[in-house]
C-alpha cells in the first residue's frame, strides 16, 4: 500500500530543506514544485526560482512576504532527520510522478498514441531516484579495483581463446555485442556457435530469430551439437535425439523463438519475461538475429532512414541488456561497399556508424564460399571496449558439414591488420605443393571471387545498356 503524503508532511519537507542547503542540493535532481499540494506549490516554485537565480536558499521572511505562507525551520535537526527527509522525499516524488504519468497515459490512449510513449512515461516515473552511489574511489584500493576488472568483471568466454584474449576474458553482461557480415556470411552461424558454447558451460538463454524459422535454427544447433550433418540427422533421427538428450543433462536451458520482422524491443522484453515466469528459467544470454530487422520503440522512424532507426534500436538493445543483466549478442548487415573488401572498417556498416558508437564490441565476419569450403572463417575486430583489439583478426576453422566454428589453437594468436602484410600475405604463406603441378596459392581463389563479381557486374551493365 502506498504511503499517503499529506499537507503536513509536504510542508515539513520544505522546512527541512530550508534548514540545510546541502540537503536541498542533493534533492534538486528530483525536486518538482508540481508534485506539491496546490496550497504549497507557490512556495515550492519560489524556493526553486530563488535558488536557481541567486544560488542560495530564501529566508523564511522572504517566503512569507512573497507567497503569504508562513513556514518555520525545525530546531535540533541531526543526521538521522536529514536521512529520513532524503528517503521519504524520494518515495513522495516517485509516487506523485507515477500518479501523473498514469493520468497522462489515459489521455494518450484516448487520442490513439502509441504504447511506446506511454511506456516511457511510466518507466521514467518508476526510475526516479537519488544518486546515492558515489562511484569508484580511485585511490582507496587499487589492487581490489584492478582485480575486479580483470577477474571479477563477469566476462564469459566466447569459446574462442583468440577472441577472449582481445576481450580480456570474453563478453560481459549488460553489454551490446554485434557481429557484422554480408548476406550469407554466416552471422546466424556465428551466434549459434557462441550460444551452444554457453549452453554447454551451463548457462541458459534464448535465441530470437527475426529471419529464420525456429525449426531451422534448432536443426542447425542439432548439427553443431551432435557432430552430424543435416543429411545424417535426417537418416538417423534416433542417434541425434540420443546425443541431444545426453548433452541436455548438463547444459543450460535454451529457447528458440521466431518473431516477425519489424518487431521491437518491447516484444523481446515481453517474451523474455514470459519465459522466466512460465518456466522459471534464469536467462543468462540473449541472441537477437538480427538488429537491422528491428524497429525502435522510443521514436517513430521510417524504415528507410537506417541511420536514425539503427541508432534508436542499438540504444534500446543496450538498455535492455543492462536492464536484464544478460550477455547480449546481435548481428548486422555490411553494406555493398564491403562486398569486394577483405578488411572492414566503420564505413562498411549498413546504416552508418550509429550502431558502432552504441555497441561495446563490434566484429566483422570475413568469409566467402571458397573459404567456407576450405573450412575457414575470419573475425575482424572493428571495435572493442578496451580499444586495444581494434584491427585484430581471428582465424577460425569451419566444418561445412556440422556448421561448427572452432578456434584452431590459441598458439596461432590473433593477427594485427595494422602490421606489415594482410590476409593475402598470410594465405600466400600457407601455399601447398601438389604433385606434378605448380604451387597453388589460395590468393588466386579469393582474387577470383572478386574478379568474378566484377565481371558479373560488367555483364549486367552491358545487358541493360
Amino acid at each position: 500500500m502506498l504511503k499517503d503524503y499529506g499537507l503536513d508532511i509536504q510542508k515539513l519537507f520544505l522546512e527541512i530543506m530550508l534548514s540545510d542547503a546541502v540537503l536541498f542540493t542533493r534533492l534538486q535532481n528530483i525536486y518538482n514544485p508540481e508534485n506539491f499540494d496546490r496550497s504549497l506549490r507557490s512556495v515550492a516554485k519560489f524556493i526553486e526560482e530563488h535558488a536557481d537565480q541567486y544560488k542560495t536558499l530564501p529566508t523564511i521572511d522572504q517566503i512569507t512576504a512573497t507567497t503569504g505562507i508562513k513556514l518555520s525551520i525545525p530546531s535540533d535537526l541531526n543526521d538521522g532527520h536529514y536521512e529520513w527527509a532524503l528517503t521519504e522525499f524520494e518515495a513522495f516524488t516517485k509516487k506523485q510522478e507515477l500518479e501523473r504519468a498514469i493520468l497522462k497515459s489515459a489521455d494518450l490512449l484516448e487520442t490513439g498514441n502509441e504504447f511506446g510513449q506511454i511506456e516511457k512515461l511510466i518507466k521514467d516515473a518508476v526510475q526516479i531516484s537519488l544518486t546515492k552511489d558515489m562511484g569508484t574511489d580511485y585511490f582507496a584500493d587499487p589492487r581490489f579495483r584492478i582485480d575486479k576488472y580483470f577477474n571479477s568483471g563477469g566476462q564469459v568466454s566466447t569459446g574462442w581463446p583468440q577472441m577472449d584474449k582481445i576481450l580480456y576474458g570474453g563478453f560481459s553482461r549488460g553489454e551490446l555485442n554485434i557481429f557484422a557480415g554480408g548476406s550469407g556470411s554466416g552471422k546466424s552461424l556465428v551466434m549459434m556457435n557462441i550460444a551452444l558454447g554457453w549452453l554447454q558451460a551451463g548457462l541458459s538463454g534464448v535465441y530470437i530469430s527475426l529471419e529464420l524459422s525456429e525449426e531451422l535454427c534448432a536443426l542447425r544447433t542439432d548439427a553443431m551439437l551432435s557432430g552430424m550433418s543435416t543429411k545424417e540427422i535426417r537418416r538417423d533421427i534416433d542417434q541425434t535425439e540420443l546425443k541431444v538428450k545426453l548433452v541436455s543433462k548438463k547444459a543450460g536451458q535454451y529457447r528458440i523463438k521466431a518473431l516477425p520482422a519489424q518487431s521491437n524491443i518491447n516484444d523481446i522484453r515481453s517474451y523474455i519475461k514470459e519465459v522466466q515466469v512460465q518456466t522459471g528459467i534464469k536467462v543468462d544470454f540473449v541472441m537477437c538475429d538480427y538488429l537491422d530487422l528491428l524497429m525502435p520503440v522510443s521514436a517513430k522512424v521510417s524504415p528507410n532512414d537506417l541511420f536514425v532507426k539503427d541508432k534508436y534500436v542499438s540504444e534500446e538493445l543496450r538498455n535492455l541488456a543492462k536492464e536484464l543483466n544478460v550477455l547480449f549478442v546481435t548481428a548486422s548487415q555490411l553494406n555493398r561497399s564491403a562486398v569486394e573488401e577483405i578488411e572492414f572498417d566503420h564505413s562498411h556498416i549498413s546504416g552508418g556508424i550509429s550502431k558502432i558508437n552504441t555497441a561495446d564490441n563490434v566484429f566483422g565476419i570475413f568469409t566467402s564460399r571458397a573459404m567456407r569450403e576450405r573450412g575457414k572463417y575470419q573475425i575482424q575486430c572493428m571495435k572493442s571496449r578496451s580499444s586495444t583489439g581494434v584491427g585484430m583478426k581471428i582465424d577460425l576453422d569451419y566444418n561445412i558439414e556440422t556448421m561448427r566454428i572452432t578456434d584452431p589453437g590459441e598458439e596461432a594468436g590473433p593477427v594485427n591488420s595494422f602490421a606489415k602484410g594482410n590476409l593475402l600475405d598470410s594465405i600466400k604463406a600457407k601455399s601447398t605443393m601438389i604433385s606434378n603441378s605448380e604451387p597453388v596459392e589460395e590468393t588466386v581463389k579469393i582474387t577470383a571471387d572478386v574478379q568474378s563479381a566484377k565481371l558479373k557486374q560488367l555483364l549486367g551493365q552491358i545487358k541493360t545498356s
